[in-house]
């Protein structure tokens, strides 16, 4: 095939819409498996302090009990959320949702 008769694949436009998946099929994509993580904080260790860990050992993290905590899918935040508990298990409430166009712009 020359170049002359390769032709561009169209890219749906996700701004024609708002950002919102809209149109276009996303039925091949609800099999793949994605990296779901919650995180409650950060912080910072030296090695030493690290090593210096014994059990009972209490680590403050940079946001405070009262704070969202991020909800995390292969390393782009999505959501917020709550924690809850739910059948003896601990559980996520979203208080709130990353607009498809925000998450868009975190890729680049």
């Amino acid at each position: 095939m020359s170049e002359d008769e390769l032709q561009a694949a169209p890219i749906p436009d996700l701004e024609d819409n708002g950002g919102e998946a809209g149109d276009i099929d996303l039925e091949m994509l609800l099999d793949v498996p994605v990296v779901m993580t919650v995180e409650v904080g950060r912080k910072s260790l030296a090695i030493k302090d690290l090593l210096s860990l014994t059990p009972g050992a209490v680590v403050t993290f940079d946001r405070s009990v009262t704070e969202p905590m991020d909800v995390m899918i292969n390393g782009t935040l999505i959501a917020r959320g709550e924690v809850v508990s739910a059948d003896g298990k601990f559980g996520l409430r979203l208080v709130d949702i990353v607009s498809t166009k925000k998450r868009l712009e975190q890729l680049n």
